[in-house]
């Protein structure tokens, strides 16, 4: 059966989320449904990353195969033109048999947009949160750096894995600035449900004085949820990138 790889961007504003869910209207099944009418066959996804009702991408990477082939040089065009305007297939190609697109990923990128001004932004609503009080770099970068490594980081945790691990290597967080737009590029080998949306309202609590620079040390070091701080809002998180030994999808969200 040929293997299939492609690279997709969604607003997530409209979907509950990428896994396929029966009732609701997701990103899985969306794609799988016009996949289905492609391929004319029933078809299973599977993704690099499994993001949330309300998180965007702009680098997902998916894989699948199917019993017949379809040509790889017009998959792109044929997908976009039975999909739905809030989730674009970026880019297709046959890949060999076995490839996984969340087994084989070496390191996931997500970028989290945050509007940092008193006034909140119409246009960025649902695109950024919006945080009222000044960040400052310099305390948020004091704060990120004890986390960076590889560390148990069941504290900044949504939902621990059933039996797996909470080991997770965290290879940067890079906070930069745009005006009053902010973008912070986190890094690591996989990451927790929600563990990126934990980490940026620990650091931004941080940043902003509502927290000691200490803060998130002393939660990493506490393994509880409990001890870190709360979970920055869905909508200005993005997937903005997944890279494979032999492949990089990595597209930053423009500032």
């Amino acid at each position: 059966m040929p293997t299939y790889r492609l690279v997709v961007e969604y607003d997530g504003s409209g979907f509950h989320g990428l896994q396929y869910q029966p009732e609701l209207r997701t990103v899985a099944g969306e794609l799988e449904a016009a996949l289905a009418r492609i391929f004319h066959e029933p078809v299973k996804i599977t993704a690099a990353g499994r993001t949330d009702a309300g998180v965007h991408a702009t680098g997902q990477v998916v894989s699948f195969s199917a019993a017949r082939e379809f040509p790889v040089d017009r998959l792109v065009l044929a997908l976009n033109g039975d999909t739905p305007a809030d989730l674009a297939v970026r880019d297709a190609a046959r890949v060999a048999d076995g490839f996984s697109a969340r087994f084989d990923a070496l390191e996931r990128l997500y970028d989290y947009l945050i509007v940092n001004r008193v006034a909140p932004s119409a246009l960025w609503r649902a695109r950024a949160w919006h945080v009222g009080r000044p960040i400052d770099a310099e305390r948020f970068a004091a704060a990120a750096a004890p986390l960076l490594g590889e560390h148990d980081f069941a504290a900044f945790c949504g939902e621990l894995p059933a039996g797996g691990s909470t080991v997770r290597e965290l290879r940067a967080i890079d906070l930069e600035q745009r005006g009053d737009l902010l973008r912070v590029a986190v890094r690591g080998n996989a990451f927790l449900h929600m563990m990126v949306r934990v980490l940026v309202g620990t650091l931004v609590g941080c940043a902003t004085g509502h927290r000691e620079v200490d803060d998130a040390r002393r939660a990493l070091e506490a393994r509880d949820r409990t001890a870190a701080g709360m979970t920055a809002p869905a909508h200005g998180l993005y997937l903005a990138g997944v890279r494979y030994a032999d492949f990089d999808s990595y597209r930053p969200v423009e500032l």
